[in-house]
């Protein structure tokens, strides 16, 4: 049976793809579980998508992983998702560092428990050096609050003088936000059918490609990907501009 992956025109390979990882507690209530089961399966196709991410040649593979939004769950649940965090970590490292993917974390990520953030911070270190992708892990991250922190930034910069006010411009504020050091998402990929961006890459997004699926996380297979990217080759994307000047 033929692959969607042989559709894909790898010329024309999105640079830096972003996911919103929903649909977890929805599968495992399908199943009969409770919700800790499908964020433990949604481990899999996190690794199913690093690696098919990995072998087409995608320099950037983001996911949102947990929002600031998510601490307000029940403490059950916040607990065994930061479990599942130190789990995953450590269970994946050796994938990460096979695959040659450097991992990266975004978010208010001081707020993680010490565990955690401790494991966290030794996965980054342990894979600083591969070179093939980076998978970033959006950790008690939100769009807003990740503007808010720039946009305090920027003011510092302003009050003790390093910073003309009259300088402020797009560019300045990308180099103030925690994805200063990558492309902003070509596409972003939501699962479980729900067609909302969830306060996720405000900034980032402005010109990204939407691609929405009715698959929950866990179901999200590489052929899922390979669809959702040729999906994304198929459309035009314009930046503002007519169809005319874009062929010009």
């Amino acid at each position: 049976m033929e692959s969607l992956k042989d559709k894909i025109i790898m010329e024309r390979l999105p640079q830096h793809i972003a996911v919103i990882m929903d649909g977890n507690g929805r599968w495992a209530k399908q199943q009969g579980k409770m919700r800790v089961f499908g964020h433990q399966h949604g481990v899999q196709a996190v690794r199913n998508t690093a690696e098919a991410c990995a072998e087409l040649g995608v320099k950037y593979l983001t996911l949102y992983a947990f929002s600031t939004e998510n601490w307000k769950r029940s403490s059950f649940e916040v607990d065994a998702l930061m479990g599942l965090l130190t789990s995953a970590l450590k269970n994946e490292l050796k994938t990460l560092n096979d695959n040659n993917i450097r991992l990266n974390a975004i978010g208010d990520l001081k707020r993680l428990p010490t565990s955690q953030y401790e494991a966290l911070m030794y996965a980054i270190d342990n894979t600083k050096n591969n070179d093939r992708m980076t998978m970033t892990l959006c950790l008690s991250y939100s769009g807003r609050w990740e503007l808010v922190k720039a946009m305090k930034d920027i003011a510092d910069e302003v009050k003790n003088g390093s910073l003309d006010p009259e300088k402020i411009d797009e560019a300045l504020i990308s180099r103030h936000l925690a994805t200063a050091d990558m492309p902003d998402p070509d596409l972003l990929i939501r699962t479980s059918g729900e067609e909302r961006i969830s306060n996720y890459l405000l900034w980032q997004i402005a010109y990204s490609e939407l691609y929405f699926t009715e698959k929950f996380w866990p179901d999200f297979s590489k052929e899922d990907l390979y669809q959702a990217i040729v999906d994304y080759q198929n459309r035009e994307r314009r930046f503002g501009k007519t169809s005319e000047q874009i062929k010009k």
